[in-house]
């Protein structure tokens, strides 16, 4: 059963489909939109892709991502066009949180914050927080969470794929 559950997952994705540009995809728009990229990257590291190039890949399009929602939020028009404007409590579950921690690390640690996380960067452009200071914070947070994925993924399954053999 488990098993059946877990083959379904790592096949049937779309962004799984279509490997590591699936993946690029898969990790821009986890940036703004709330989808996991870690089924994506366990399908990829046990299909054998390279867990550099998956490092990579979604290293750079978590951070393209993380200017999309900038900009999103900077901009605004496109916002209210679409009508996707963060929830009113998730926008000031953000700014509280932002408040209290500092702009800075919340950025950085942004990432690992579910929902109220990809809000944050959106948030960050309607406050036109400073560029080159969401720039680092965010490059260095998403670079960061990139890293311990992939590491923690690929010893994870290894472990894994020992224990059910």
């Amino acid at each position: 059963m488990l098993g059946e559950i877990i083959n379904a997952l790592l096949h049937d994705t779309l962004f799984i489909k279509y490997g590591l540009l699936g993946l690029f995809f898969n990790g821009m728009f986890s940036s703004f939109i709330p989808i996991p990229t870690e089924i994506t990257i366990s399908a990829l590291l046990l299909s054998g892709i390279n867990p550099l190039d998956v490092f990579l890949v979604l290293t750079i399009s978590s951070i393209i991502g993380g200017y999309i929602a900038y900009y999103l939020g900077y901009n605004g028009r496109l916002l209210k066009r679409l009508r996707k404007t963060p929830e009113k409590k998730y926008e000031q579950k953000s700014i509280n949180i932002m408040t209290k921690y500092g702009w800075f690390t919340v950025i950085f640690a942004s990432p690992w914050i579910p929902i109220i996380g990809d809000v944050v960067s959106i948030i960050a452009g309607t406050k036109r927080y400073n560029i080159v200071k969401y720039s680092i914070a965010m490059t260095v947070g998403k670079t960061v969470k990139a890293v311990a994925i992939v590491f923690f993924g690929v010893h994870s399954l290894h472990w894994l794929v020992h224990v059910l053999h």
